[in-house]
């Protein structure tokens, strides 16, 4: 699935990006309705998740309805320090998915072609970062400390800001993934959103992480509409 942290070789790099290309066409193939095993498809189909979860007694706000579909241009987490570019990823001309540009491991990627959906629009929006580099932490390196009750902010091209609320934060082991489950609305007609990066322990032999770290979201709030 996602290979979000680069680590020690060129041939660790190709791995990871066709890690990330795998990930990323299980989403797009799920989204034309090709799952249950499509064939081509190399993504494992069963899920074996690790819950932080949401501590009890802590309260969420009510659901926004969505907005209209308008790209990003920046995301934040404010719990985490995390303020970023977002850079658009679609497919290249061999209908791989491009992974984020490891130059710019500040940046973060959004799913945005075919089937992407705006932050926002009612649907499940997808960014993912890398958790590392070679020499140093990444974007999402502190991506796994965030909780439910804490907040998301997208900053939209019409200068809007839509404002998520997390309400799941889980560890899902790679070889068991299950990309209906990760990917798809825990809620129908709410806006949602996922922000994925790799965690689990770093696996030299394959050139990855052993396991995602997935953070959901829901729309809460929206500024600037």
């Amino acid at each position: 699935m996602s290979g979000a942290g680069e680590k020690s070789s060129g041939s660790g790099r190709l791995l990871t990006g066709v890690a990330w290309a795998v990930l990323l066409m299980s989403l797009w193939l799920w989204g034309r309705g090709a799952g249950d095993g499509a064939g081509g498809v190399s993504a494992p189909t069963t899920g074996d998740v690790a819950a932080v979860g949401r501590p009890l007694g802590v309260p969420l706000p009510p659901a926004r309805e969505p907005l209209a579909p308008v790209g990003p241009t920046r995301v934040e987490v404010p719990s985490i320090g995390v303020s970023a570019p977002v850079v658009a990823r679609g497919l290249d001309p061999t209908g791989a998915v491009e992974p984020p540009p490891f130059a710019t491991p500040g940046a973060v990627g959004w799913f945005g072609t075919g089937t992407g959906t705006r932050p926002g629009a009612a649907g499940a929006a997808l960014f993912v970062g890398h958790v590392d580099t070679r020499t140093e932490p990444a974007v999402f390196y502190g991506l796994s400390a965030v909780r439910p009750g804490e907040t998301v902010r997208v900053t939209r091209a019409d200068g809007s800001v839509a404002v998520f609320t997390i309400d799941d934060v889980q560890v899902v082991s790679r070889d068991r993934f299950d990309a209906r489950k990760v990917y798809g609305v825990h809620r129908p007609g709410r806006a949602e959103l996922r922000l994925i990066t790799c965690g689990g322990t770093y696996d030299k032999k394959a050139g990855s992480y052993t396991a995602n770290v997935v953070v959901s979201a829901y729309l809460t709030d929206a500024r600037g509409v």
